[in-house]
């Protein structure tokens, strides 16, 4: 599954993914991994991501096309 959301948030806020993996404190190719697929995004990094792009993780997970939270 690709998670194309949080590439598309990142990229309406003009980051890259180097500098969304440092507030992640992760590496590049970490968080690369989560926008291609390749890995699963594990939980602790999906709040980090709800909370830095003030979105649901049902949102970022495609889940849902309503971005507020509840």
């Amino acid at each position: 599954m690709k998670y194309t959301r949080i590439r598309d948030l990142r990229e309406d806020r003009d980051l890259t993914q180097t500098q969304l993996a440092k507030k992640l404190n992760m590496s590049q190719t970490g968080y690369s991994k989560y926008e291609t697929g390749e890995n699963d995004i594990p939980t602790p990094i999906l709040i980090k991501l709800a909370n830095l792009y003030g979105t649901s993780i049902d949102y970022l997970l495609g889940q849902t096309d309503n971005p507020k939270r509840l």
